[in-house]
């Protein structure tokens, strides 16, 4: 392994992770499930900083990257709904709009072949809303009260922003296959 090969072997490490992360909020061990998920949180910021400082960008690091991150993201949130923590409104907010989103790529791809897919400032906000959410649940349920009052408003704030990032989506890309296949605007 080369150095340049770091951040790919951190996101992979993350993409491992999910796994036991599942099982630890699907048991109820929500201390440790804090710990692992704090570590993993930590290992996207690292991987990030180590591939932008060094140039140790890759290929594989730029599709790997988002997937763990989602992959992780989509666990937690699955994993607090299992243990009774979350509702399943929420939940069905936050799969409902990566569902769409994937269903979306696909039919694009179908029709019009690959695309660059640039994050907006509006899916970026609903992932920090999202990861907020995790952790101050996450903290909660390990006993690490301090913020607990913030999570229903930074529930409801959050699904409203991912509803928001679907639809932005959905607006976005519809616009841009319409306009590719001959339609007006």
């Amino acid at each position: 392994m080369t150095l340049r090969s770091i951040p790919n072997a951190i996101t992979v490490a993350r993409l491992v992770v999910s796994l036991p992360l599942l099982w630890l909020l699907m048991s109820g061990y929500f201390v440790p499930a804090f710990w692992l998920a704090l570590v993993a949180g930590a290992s996207d910021a690292l991987d990030g900083f180590l591939a932008r400082r060094f140039g140790w960008r890759s290929a594989l690091g730029g599709v790997l990257d988002p997937i763990a991150d989602k992959l992780l993201v989509n666990v937690c949130f699955f994993g607090l709904w299992w243990a009774g923590e979350l509702p399943t409104w929420m939940l069905a907010v936050v799969i409902g709009r990566d569902v769409i989103i994937l269903l979306g790529a696909f039919v694009w791809w179908r029709l019009n072949g690959s695309f660059e897919a640039a994050p907006t400032t509006i899916s970026k906000l609903t992932t920090l809303a999202q990861l907020v959410l995790i952790a101050l649940m996450l903290a909660h349920l390990a006993h690490i009260d301090a913020l607990h009052v913030l999570v229903w408003p930074l529930m409801l704030a959050t699904a409203a922003v991912t509803v928001a990032s679907g639809g932005d989506y959905v607006l976005r890309y519809g616009r841009r296959a319409w306009r590719m296949r001959g339609g007006k605007q």
